[in-house]
């Protein structure tokens, strides 16, 4: 009889155990759902440019952070500030992958895009264009304090973004014998 009771209060336990490990995991449904929310955010600069792949290794690393900070699913869907929340961890994830690869700058900054600018020159081969970001990296990491400072930076004002294309433009001579022409507005208030 003691072994019985023994037994059955054993796997009691085993079950409440499992029962509760169940519970704080998120179901499949649940990280799709969260997966399909985060599309909102392809409009924000460096997410606009992942060809579908790469945004969805960035949407499962997001959902992964989210779901180690909150465990439990019914948790982070009653936060009050949730959109926040999520907007918090997006530009944490994208200042993560600045900061472990500067060639993720290409995404931000897309050939097509400084080939239209006038930036770069049409036609790179691939090596050319990563001497192009390698320079720009190391210039940008030279004049921002931080990856955060950088990404505000890239999101804030005009004076920013010219200093930027400085930067381009720069790197741009160096490397392809291109002659930089600045033309510098300077408004009086």
């Amino acid at each position: 009889m003691r072994k019985i009771l023994l037994f059955t209060i054993v796997t009691a336990v085993a079950l409440s155990a499992v029962g509760c490990s169940r519970e704080r995991r998120w179901s499949d449904r649940e990280r799709e759902e969260l997966r399909r929310e985060l599309r909102a955010y392809r409009d924000m600069i460096y997410l606009e440019n992942l060809a579908e792949a790469e945004f969805n290794v960035f949407s499962g690393d997001v959902v992964e952070a989210i779901e180690i900070d909150y465990p439990v699913y019914t948790t982070f869907i009653e936060l009050p500030g949730r959109g926040d929340t999520v907007e918090v961890y997006v530009v944490s994830t994208i200042v993560e992958e600045l900061n472990a690869n500067p060639h993720n700058m290409r995404n931000i900054f897309p050939y097509p895009y400084l080939v239209e600018e006038g930036v770069l020159p049409a036609g790179l081969n691939h090596q050319a264009q990563r001497a192009f970001y390698d320079c720009f990296s190391k210039k940008v990491k030279k004049y921002y304090p931080s990856t955060q400072a950088f990404f505000n930076a890239v999101v804030g004002d005009s004076n920013s973004q010219q200093t930027l294309t400085n930067m381009q433009m720069q790197c741009a001579a160096d490397l392809f014998d291109w002659g930089i022409e600045i033309d510098e507005t300077v408004v009086v208030d």
